[in-house]
């Protein structure tokens, strides 16, 4: 499945799909400075005491490189035209982020203030954050995987930066199948329970109902009767590019909203 062949079914999505296309092509065109790795050893303890990589006590993850990534992005685009309200919205933090010559140490506190919800246009800031940092700690993410345990950790937050995740993957058959969940704001993909509630974290299997759509490709989903939190699910493999996207499943979100489930994961788009 490819992302054109996604949006011809779904063209709905089809201005949130242009979007991310123009974005990634000026995002992809920005040089990655290289990140630091952890020391493993030193960071162990910590890991199995539940601290996420990124808030780790041992970790000092230099921001500035990231700042730069955001300033860049910024600037990119707000010279491309984009949907009007975007547009002014770009341009402005554009014109926030250039005034002086602190930019980059302004595009940091970008980074910081994931929680300032009462800031200006904080989605967009959040947004381009996050795609710069996601660039940033790609291979460190990569690196993660190879070093850790997922028996190790198996909770339902990011082991390496502690946002809740956005989407849920099934791989496997029956008795064999395993869960994971996958993290909008980083990307990483860890190992959680077969069954029960990520954010109440009742394991009461029956607590959790499942809800399927035709023509979803393997997406549902998986809502809890306890704490009424949903979390869109991939049942499959092999379109994981298109499928774990979020963007690309925004309607479920929908539809989910309009039953009185609630969307307790981290989101990067705003319905």
């Amino acid at each position: 499945m490819t992302r054109d062949s996604w949006l011809a079914t779904h063209p709905y999505l089809r201005s949130v799909g242009d979007f991310q296309a123009r974005f990634e092509d000026v995002a992809a065109s920005i040089p990655v400075p290289a990140i630091k790795l952890p020391s493993w050893d030193d960071y162990s303890e910590e890991f199995d005491a539940g601290v996420p990589l990124l808030h780790s006590t041992n970790y000092a993850l230099d921001l500035e490189p990231a700042g730069r990534i955001v300033l860049s992005l910024t600037m990119k685009l707000a010279c491309l035209p984009l949907p009007d309200k975007l547009a002014v919205e770009i341009r402005e933090l554009a014109a926030e982020l250039g005034q002086g010559s602190d930019g980059v140490k302004r595009a940091v506190s970008w980074l910081l203030d994931n929680e300032a919800f009462d800031v200006p246009r904080f989605g967009l800031r959040r947004y381009l954050g996050w795609a710069a940092m996601r660039r940033y700690v790609r291979p460190l993410v990569e690196a993660f995987g190879k070093w850790r345990q997922e028996e190790r950790w198996l909770r339902s937050y990011c082991p390496t930066c502690g946002s809740h995740p956005a989407m849920a993957q099934l791989i496997g058959v029956e008795l064999g199948r395993l869960r994971f969940l996958f993290c909008g704001c980083c990307e990483t993909r860890w190992r959680f329970r077969r069954t029960g509630c990520p954010f109440c974290e009742i394991e009461d299997d029956h607590r959790l109902t499942s809800v399927t759509f035709e023509g979803e490709g393997g997406l549902r989903i998986d809502y809890c009767a306890s704490c009424r939190s949903y979390l869109k699910t991939y049942n499959g493999t092999g379109n994981e590019s298109v499928l774990l996207a979020d963007w690309t499943s925004l309607h479920l979100d929908v539809l989910a909203r309009d039953r009185g489930w609630v969307r307790s994961a981290e989101s990067l788009y705003e319905i």
